[in-house]
């Protein structure tokens, strides 16, 4: 049996017993140099690649050191993007499945008033885009006072994007008495004056230099017009015969007709874009994890901060226009340890763009032939077998962290005086429930949700019909998804 190494740092088991859930037993190099720092409250700017785990990083010493007594919100990540947000939001709760943690995510383009409610409700962390953070605090919705730990993440990707006055107005607001911590690819000038500016004697963790490709990726770069993509694609995708890959495009539009040509051609594949609502993205993110099918077709919106393992294939059907984002595309397989294949598209017009990249990268992409006939119908055959076979669906690591948990409906909450306690007290009563066996609870006006660990779910229901809280005997049934 393999020995978790995060028994290593003073953990509590309730954190231990998630990451060995998780999968989580050997920390990555900046997970080793991160989770002690913050674990002794420093101040941090770190520089690490894509896939490196620096989620972890943070979030593990971050859960371990909030108090769960405490109903307002302890830590906050700031993201550049509302799928990191959201990400971020899931990572922290499984980590903090436990310990009974409860994060959430705020961000634009959702109901401002929902958000709201949540905030009003006991929130460990918030993990939210610049934007919707500041209108917030402004507003009066987000209580700041019991902060103590602040992420910015992709903190170079917040300032491209024009969010650097917001991140100013946020740290302003925030208790002077915290731990700071910045994850940046790159440190220009107004990151370091962030650092400066915001940050206690902060120490430097620098994993590997931005710029540096993964060493066990293999690149490949076509030379073709714009008109011979499409049957390029095919061909490739063909002798290939990837098991994940993502297709990345510059334009939405582009993105929409590539996912169509594929779904014709009878790929399972789907699309991700900014012009797509919130909730479909997400929805697509989660069915790309669980291998749900094999080819996403995505602007840079996915090329950042997105996690997905196991991504063996990566085609740059167009140059991205800004050289950082190609390594970040590439970042999206060669991950923890694992080889991966970058296949590069590039037309005679995108000269500039190409030599800008490989300037960046520090060497030259290998050019070869487009594929021939004869080499595509030589791989025809294997291709339609996997084609044929389907999709061999799989959890990710967060659903086998809660498979064995119950989310329960309550039908009564804060009208009717119920309070957290409440449920804990009684349910914990209950003929081989104890404490332990209980997870987050989330009190609504009229509704309360509980989360019964351990496989124990199905008995707490069955006793709970029969059993009253506070004097109630509430309507109760398993929570819907």
């Amino acid at each position: 049996m393999q020995v978790n190494r995060f028994h290593t740092y003073p953990l509590s088991e309730d954190i231990v017993r998630a990451l060995n859930q998780l999968g989580y037993t050997e920390p990555t190099p900046v997970q080793r140099e991160v989770i002690p720092q913050v674990l002794a409250q420093r101040d941090l700017t770190v520089r690490a690649k894509t896939g490196s785990g620096k989620t972890a990083a943070f979030g593990i010493p971050i859960c371990e050191l909030v108090e769960w007594e405490e109903n307002k919100p302890q830590g906050l990540v700031l993201t550049p993007t509302r799928e990191l947000a959201g990400q971020v939001k899931e990572d922290l709760i499984a980590i903090g499945r436990f310990k009974r943690i409860k994060a959430v995510a705020i961000y634009g383009k959702q109901p401002f008033a929902g958000q709201k409610l949540e905030l009003k409700q006991k929130a460990h962390i918030v993990a939210g885009t610049p934007g919707r953070v500041l209108d917030h605090i402004q507003r009066g919705t987000m209580d700041v006072s019991k902060l103590r730990y602040v992420v910015l993440d992709e903190a170079d990707e917040m300032l491209s994007r024009g969010f650097i006055e917001q991140v100013d107005a946020i740290m302003g607001a925030l208790p002077r008495n915290r731990v700071t911590l910045l994850f940046s690819a790159t440190m220009p000038p107004d990151i370091e004056r962030l650092c400066r500016q915001y940050m206690n004697n902060p120490a430097t963790i620098e994993i590997e230099a931005e710029g540096v490709m993964a060493d066990k990726v293999e690149h490949t770069l076509y030379l073709v017009n714009e008109a011979q993509k499409p049957e390029l694609l095919r061909a490739v995708t063909t002798i290939q015969n990837p098991d994940s890959c993502m297709i990345f495009c510059r334009m939405q539009e582009t993105v929409d007709q590539v996912a169509r040509l594929l779904r014709q051609n009878g790929y399972p594949c789907d699309k991700l874009h900014g012009g797509m609502e919130q909730n479909d993205r997400f929805s697509v993110m989660h069915a790309f994890r669980r291998r749900e099918f094999r080819y996403l077709v995505a602007t840079d919106l996915a090329a950042r901060g997105i996690d997905i393992d196991r991504i063996t294939h990566v085609i740059n059907y167009d140059l991205p226009m800004d050289k950082e984002n190609f390594v970040h595309r590439i970042g999206r397989t060669g991950r923890a340890g694992q080889s991966g294949i970058a296949l590069t598209f590039a037309t005679p017009q995108e000269d500039r763009y190409l030599a800008d990249i490989e300037s960046y990268i520090g060497f030259e992409l290998p050019r070869a032939e487009l594929p021939n006939a004869e080499e595509v119908e030589a791989a025809k055959a294997a291709f339609e077998r996997k084609l044929s076979a389907g999709a061999a669906v799989r959890p990710d690591k967060r659903e086998l962290l809660s498979r064995d948990i119950t989310k329960l409906y309550f039908g009564g909450g804060k009208k009717k005086k119920l309070r957290a306690v409440d449920f804990v007290g009684t349910i914990s009563k209950l003929e081989g429930v104890t404490a332990e066996d209980i997870g987050i609870i989330t009190i609504e006006d009229s509704a309360t949700f509980v989360e019964i660990l351990n496989g124990k779910g199905p008995s707490v229901l069955r006793a709970m019909k029969e059993t009253t809280v506070k004097g109630k005997l509430l309507k109760v049934h398993v929570a819907k998804k």
